[in-house]
């Protein structure tokens, strides 16, 4: 339920007590020291001039304690926007299930939950009969075919200095070719298995590793989101015990309602919002629309990708996502709290300042409003970084800051 008005001016004042305030007048063109004087001496009609900007200075608990959002503005127009439900979910695309190919038993654990890794780093050391006798079958073969290899090649020569017959130099042929051939079938049944040529040339038996372990390996680079496998476990070849994934991007999953389903398709700007960090704001473009209406629900099912470098969002978290309809991209939107009023009738809106903490107040000229957002026309471009929650708090600070200076005069 909203906060009355009697509510929400009572929290404004109780932070603006907490607050350090700093006033920085605007220079409005060339003035005489007389008129400045005047100035001074009829403070009374200070109000008839245009109000000079101010800016609020937060220390990083103060910031903290107000819960401020700050992100930069989506350009479009409020009245072609659309809302929908949503939900957050890995981008299939970036998701691996890992596991091994052959039956095997755990040797050791590499990898934990939360841990972030690269293409090819270890997950686990594992242990397989069937995959050390693969490898013995090729270390025999790669033998043979040596062996093979050599006779044939010297026999070639007797040949060809007439030593031998045509019919040993045939029989030397054939007996490398088989070898050859058997040499190749037991690499690729060790390819089957996951190792790679590299792998496969490196394999030795004259070490004492044993030719049954082997590295299980990630495909993909991201974080491990499920680990289920300890040291000791039998895991199958359909066994997936490890799940990596890349969060840097994720899907957000729309319900479109039905009247508003001719309106959608790919490429159109989104904004999600979620209910476990409000105030914050996540842009993506949609990339898939459905091509049927849910039977029962009936709304449209459709995909937006989503940025999530900073790793805010979660999988399974729901919101509302906001959806540009039109090319036409003239203004900037932000939310319709983020923009206040000051004095009687002026406009303002708040975006960080040159200091660290500071939040400076912009005048601004504002056009439609829908959808909880409206248009900035003058005073804040589109990607400008504006203050999207806790505007209500930091007027409330400037406006006690303005009359505790009026009081000092």
């Amino acid at each position: 339920m909203p906060e009355t008005r009697i509510r929400r001016m009572a929290r404004g004042l109780f932070w603006a007590g907490a607050l350090t305030l700093a006033t920085i007048p605007m220079a409005v063109g060339a003035a005489s020291a007389a008129d400045a004087s005047h100035a001074e001496e009829n403070g009374s009609h200070a109000s008839e001039h245009k109000p000079s900007p101010r800016t609020v200075h937060l220390s990083a608990e103060q910031r903290d304690r107000l819960k401020l959002a700050i992100n930069e503005a989506p350009a479009g127009t409020a009245e072609d926007t659309i809302t929908a439900p949503a939900d957050v979910r890995f981008d299939a695309d970036r998701v691996a299930a890992v596991g091994p190919r052959l039956a095997s038993k755990v040797v050791s654990v590499e990898a934990d939950l939360g841990d972030r890794v690269d293409t090819g780093d270890t997950l686990a050391i594992l242990d397989s009969v069937a995959l050390g006798k693969a490898k013995a079958d090729y270390l025999t073969a790669r033998a043979h075919y040596a062996n093979a290899s050599a006779t044939y090649r010297r026999k070639r020569g007797l040949a060809d200095d007439q030593i031998i017959s045509q019919a040993a130099l045939d029989e030397a042929r054939a007996q490398y070719r088989s070898a050859r051939a058997a040499m190749r079938a037991a690499g690729a049944e060790l390819r089957l298995y996951g190792l790679s040529d590299e792998q496969i040339d490196a394999i030795d038996g004259g070490t004492d590793a044993p030719l049954s372990r082997f590295a299980l390996t990630t495909p993909k680079a991201g974080v491990v989101q499920r680990r289920d496998v300890v040291a000791g476990k039998s895991l199958s070849s359909d066994d997936t015990p490890f799940q990596v994934v890349d969060t840097s991007k994720l899907w957000v999953m729309l319900q479109v309602s039905e009247s508003k389903a001719a309106a959608m398709r790919p490429g159109l700007p989104v904004s999600l919002e979620v209910r476990a960090l409000p105030g914050r704001r996540f842009s993506g473009q949609t990339d898939w629309v459905s091509a049927s209406l849910d039977t029962q629900n009936r709304t449209l099912t459709a995909r937006a990708v989503v940025d999530n470098r900073d790793g805010r969002l979660a999988a399974g978290m729901f919101g509302t996502a906001t959806v540009q309809t039109q090319g036409d991209k003239r203004y900037a939107l932000v939310p319709t709290d983020a923009v206040q009023t000051l004095g009687d009738d002026e406009q303002i809106i708040f975006v960080p300042g040159d200091e660290d903490g500071a939040f400076r107040a912009v005048a601004v000229a504002t056009g439609h409003e829908s959808n909880g957002r409206i248009e900035i026309r003058e005073g804040l471009a589109p990607g400008d970084e504006v203050v999207t929650a806790g505007a209500f708090d930091l007027m409330s600070a400037l406006t006690s800051g303005s009359r505790s200076a009026a009081h000092g005069h």
